[in-house]
């Protein structure tokens, strides 16, 4: 399975149904015709956020594709048919992609997190993948940017010739940003959050039979519990909450 045409509509937002391999290999292989567009990676949080705002729901539906980065998602995927949907979370992604292009031939562009963050990074990237081509790294101001600002920013990415731009912004900033800078980067962009901070070494992620089970988010929370308590309790409440209201209207 690579990438299906269909798409699962959850609370109005469009997920594109794949497997991390088939959506990896689809991206990698339509890198021309993706230039210029973004790819979203999309949670329980976002998909609330886009229920209750019609504006960053249109945001997420203007992405070439939105990916379910989260097991809530992809299981509603699978229980409306599409059997072989599985969550393609955007840090599975980034390392599958390192893995495809470690041969130097498509170059990487990292916008976003901390200098500190950006630096250990690309010291780990270089010592996993010694052929692969960082072209730049750029760590903005944590504060809205001017128009001048923004547009250098702009200028110094497509300066770097990057295939693909990670963003890691956090959501629903980097969204917003990829989606007003839809045809004016020359790459593709792609919107990871925290990502950059786990391939950094930064954030330890949880293990793998805690991902399987569907608990990342929990061991998230009890390593940042003042920033992320109210973004898991109550958007993963919402979830179930709305969800249970469809059913309903059913």
């Amino acid at each position: 399975m690579t990438i299906e045409k269909d798409k699962c509509p959850v609370f109005g937002v469009n997920y594109t149904i794949a497997s991390i391999s088939g959506a990896v290999l689809f991206v990698k292989d339509h890198i021309e015709e993706l230039r210029g567009k973004y790819i979203c990676f999309s949670n329980v949080h976002t998909t609330v956020m886009a229920r209750e705002s019609k504006d960053y729901k249109d945001v997420l539906n203007g992405a070439a594709f939105v990916f379910a980065d989260g097991n809530p998602i992809a299981k509603r995927q699978r229980k409306k048919g599409y059997r072989k949907a599985e969550r393609v979370a955007g840090p599975d992604f980034m390392e599958q992609m390192f893995k495809a292009t470690a041969d130097g031939k498509i170059s990487h562009y990292f916008y976003g997190a901390k200098d500190g963050t950006l630096k250990a990074l690309e010291e780990r990237l270089k010592e996993k993948y010694p052929k692969i081509s960082i072209v730049g790294m750029y760590s903005p101001p944590f504060r809205e940017l001017s128009k001048e600002e923004a547009l250098s920013d702009i200028d110094r990415i497509n300066s770097s010739g990057a295939d693909i731009i990670w963003v890691g912004l956090g959501a629903p900033k980097q969204e917003k940003w990829m989606n007003a800078h839809e045809g004016m980067v020359n790459g593709v962009m792609m919107g990871v959050g925290a990502g950059f901070d786990f391939h950094a070494g930064t954030i330890k992620r949880s293990p793998k039979w805690i991902q399987k089970m569907g608990f990342e988010w929990l061991y998230r929370l009890f390593q940042d519990p003042k920033r992320l308590i109210s973004r898991y309790l109550v958007t993963n409440t919402k979830f179930f909450y709305y969800s249970l209201l469809e059913k309903v209207k059913k």
